[in-house]
């Protein structure tokens, strides 16, 4: 069984994995499943008041757990994948755990190839969190992690057997992910940037030219 396999079949149990992402590491659960997005928020000893967003493979996809209007479709069109997460409005299926009882779910499509992997083979959109416990520095190499996240993880992706791959964006040596700062999250309908990170200011720009 590969990685990729062992890290599905974790994330169908309820379980926790780790993968990278062109900004920093990821924590992965069922984002549809309440019992797996409350076992994110006790790992990362997440404030419950504080949203969680969901990655998913593509824009379509997405379009399948958010009601988007055109202006946020022709957003998603020019930013994602990409390092932003885009507040969208939630369908049904999106549970309350995963958006602290908030219309909106931010939505990410990761612009690295193993995140977009993990996404497909899931099957389902997973969390969309860094892989560290709340007030601590994100990870940005495995070594990085914080014990609890460790052990709480049922995967680590960082041995997967993607290394010579060209798509591969994590580090050659030391599987360091190529980013470091947090994507931008941004509320096209208000025109308001919750977070201030990658492609913050080309966000800018767009919002006042659209």
């Amino acid at each position: 069984m590969s990685e990729f396999d062992r890290a599905a079949e974790a994330i169908e149990d309820g379980g926790l994995v780790v993968y990278p992402t062109e900004t920093v590491y990821g924590l992965a659960a069922d984002a549809l499943a309440p019992a797996a997005v409350e076992r994110v928020f006790e790992v990362k000893g997440r404030d419950r008041s504080k949203p969680i967003s969901m990655a998913v493979p593509s824009v379509p996809s997405a379009l399948q757990y958010v009601r988007a209007t055109e202006r946020e479709r022709q957003f998603m069109g020019t930013f994602l994948p990409g390092p932003v997460t885009v507040l969208c409005r939630r369908r049904g299926t999106v549970p309350d755990e995963l958006t602290a009882g908030q219309d909106r779910v931010g939505v990410r499509v990761p612009d690295h190839a193993i995140a977009l992997r993990l996404c497909e083979r899931a099957g389902t959109p997973i969390t969309a969190t860094s892989a560290n416990v709340s007030g601590r520095e994100s990870a940005r190499r495995p070594a990085d992690l914080d014990p609890e996240i460790r052990e709480a993880a049922a995967v680590v992706l960082e041995d997967v057997d993607e290394r010579d791959s060209s798509a591969r964006q994590t580090g050659s040596d030391n599987d360091e992910t190529d980013g470091g700062t947090e994507s931008t999250v941004v509320d096209v309908s208000s025109e308001m940037i919750h977070r201030r990170g990658a492609k913050a200011d080309e966000i800018e720009v767009w919002l006042e030219r659209h």
